[in-house]
């Protein structure tokens, strides 16, 4: 079991099989020592968008919600970068996460919601979790998720 792998079992983290792409686009990419994973919703283990994640924040959806559904994207592309390298201790670093939070207008939380996300990376990878990201609030979403993440990885080998 590599270090990653036993970190996200300390951490209580089983990873989902990947989710299959809902359109016409593959779930990541590896250019060089580049992986780009496209965005994941915060669907869970069982396939399913929970109904907490489902809405707007400043709407039907609270802070906490939205952080928790932030956290689950990333467990998704955890899963995601998992399929694509075999070994998520070939991850050099984080380097960028992008998020979309489906939110109300007057809605100013974003960047505490994508806590989540950024929060759980640096758990996992530690330093090589930090990373730049760009957070965004939006008018809609697939499925109707509160929180989209997407991410790229500088990768060895």
């Amino acid at each position: 079991m590599g270090t990653i792998d036993q970190k996200l079992t300390e951490l209580g983290i089983v990873l989902p099989t990947p989710a299959a792409p809902i359109a016409n686009y593959v779930p990541f990419v590896l250019s060089g020592k580049l992986l780009y994973i496209s965005g994941q919703i915060s669907i869970g283990v069982d396939g399913k968008l929970a109904d907490a994640h489902r809405g707007k924040l400043g709407g039907t959806v609270d802070r906490e919600a939205g952080q928790a559904a932030a956290r689950l994207c990333v467990v998704n592309i955890l899963a995601q970068a998992k399929a694509a390298l075999g070994d998520l201790d070939r991850v050099a670093r984080l380097i960028r996460l992008g998020g979309f939070i489906n939110c109300e207008p007057d809605f100013i939380d974003a960047p505490a919601v994508m806590n989540g996300a950024s929060d759980l990376a640096v758990m996992v990878f530690g330093d090589k979790g930090r990373h730049a990201r760009t957070t965004i609030g939006v008018a809609s979403l697939p499925l109707g998720c509160a929180v989209e993440v997407e991410a790229l990885f500088e990768v060895n080998g």
